[in-house]
């Protein structure tokens, strides 16, 4: 099989040789430099990539991963597409290969979108960008989804694919909201944009659109995926919060729960709410109903606060409010085993510990 890696980039010195060196086991590497300014282009040439310099005004993620596909040739069998900022762990080659059949037109793989101080990962999901390079093309503005045009697709799943994701925190996103807006005028019966479009509101605490547009995406005949739902039935929850107007917030956090309770994160989401009303024995209650929840759903709506240290952290004060020092003691240990050096959990438990020895 011939397997081709294909990206795009923007000044992604700093990732060139790591993404490389990940990317080596296919045969050919191509990727669309939309401008960068600094070594990103000689870097890529200097490692074999074959680089491709074209700015793309105005600017779309569509456009620019058409582009840079169809610098794929077409006698590649596989094509793989990754950013700059993500890894492969070594070896998935020889499990691609294994796994696809004359039939497959697309795999999806493990991604660890997002990682913990100790390569840990704390969020992932299945990520399905590579596919034939036959009838598939990008389609939106941002948050892009490949599209296939040749009948139906047949997806394999190879979990032992692992794409890690290493992002740089001080690249702007000021170009999704506006990208944003134009997916959904450009496609207003898309539920995934207009979910995602609410969302972006809600970052910009533009409140009350967060709230009117999330609740068009529950309005969507499409919008069946509970998982997504439950989503915007938080973020609205969590928009009411910031207006203060917390029974709108608790009716909101219960719409979720019973959408999907199959989640921790509308638990959670609540008892972050009870807990700053000064609800703690209720905050206590979902806390613990959170934590009967043992698995993630492998999908990209995986809130981090669900599974980091947050849920012990919370039932540790709670217990603390609640006069019961002991117990306080106990669940702060078990969040410092997330974040042994933080200064405010230890802290805590100093206090804690104090109180239970009188």
């Amino acid at each position: 099989m011939k397997i081709c890696v294909y990206a795009i980039a923007k000044n992604e010195e700093k990732y060139v040789k790591k993404w490389y060196k990940s990317m080596s086991e296919a045969d050919d590497i191509y990727v669309l430099d939309t401008g960068s300014t600094d070594n990103t282009v000689s870097l890529l040439k200097e490692m074999g990539c074959h680089v491709q310099v074209k700015k793309v005004e105005p600017w779309r993620f569509d456009v620019a991963r058409n582009l840079s596909l169809k610098l794929v040739p077409s006698d590649c069998d596989i094509c793989v597409c990754t950013d700059l900022d993500e890894v492969f762990v070594p070896g998935w080659r020889k499990i691609l290969e294994e796994a696809w059949q004359k039939d497959t037109t697309r795999c999806q793989y493990t991604y660890h979108w997002n990682l913990d101080s100790n390569d840990k990962p704390v969020v992932s999901f299945y990520l399905n960008q590579i596919h034939k390079r036959e009838g598939y093309s990008w389609c939106h503005p941002v948050h892009e989804v490949l599209s296939y045009s040749l009948g139906s697709e047949n997806v394999i799943t190879c979990p032992n694919i692992i794409l890690k994701h290493y992002p740089d925190s001080s690249k702007s996103r000021s170009s999704y909201l506006p990208l944003l807006e134009l997916s959904v005028k450009e496609a207003p019966d898309d539920d995934r944009n207009m979910h995602y479009l609410g969302r972006e509101y809600m970052y910009y605490e533009r409140w009350e659109e967060a709230i009117k547009t999330l609740k068009r995406h529950l309005c969507l005949p499409s919008a069946r995926w509970k998982d997504e739902r439950c989503a915007s039935m938080r973020f609205i929850g969590r928009c009411y919060k910031a207006l203060k107007n917390y029974e709108e917030a608790r009716a909101w956090y219960l719409l979720a729960i019973k959408e999907a309770p199959y989640l921790r994160d509308g638990y959670v989401e609540k008892a972050l709410l009870e807990y700053e009303l000064g609800n703690y024995l209720e905050a206590e209650k979902l806390c613990f109903l959170a934590l009967e929840i043992k698995s993630h759903e492998k999908t990209y709506i995986n809130e981090v606060f669900s599974w980091n240290q947050t849920i012990y952290d919370l039932l540790s004060i709670c217990a603390y409010y609640l006069g019961r020092y002991a117990q306080a003691v106990y669940f702060v240990d078990i969040a410092l085993t997330y974040l042994p050096n933080d200064e405010r959990l230890l802290g805590n438990r100093k206090i804690y510990k104090e109180k239970e020895s009188l």
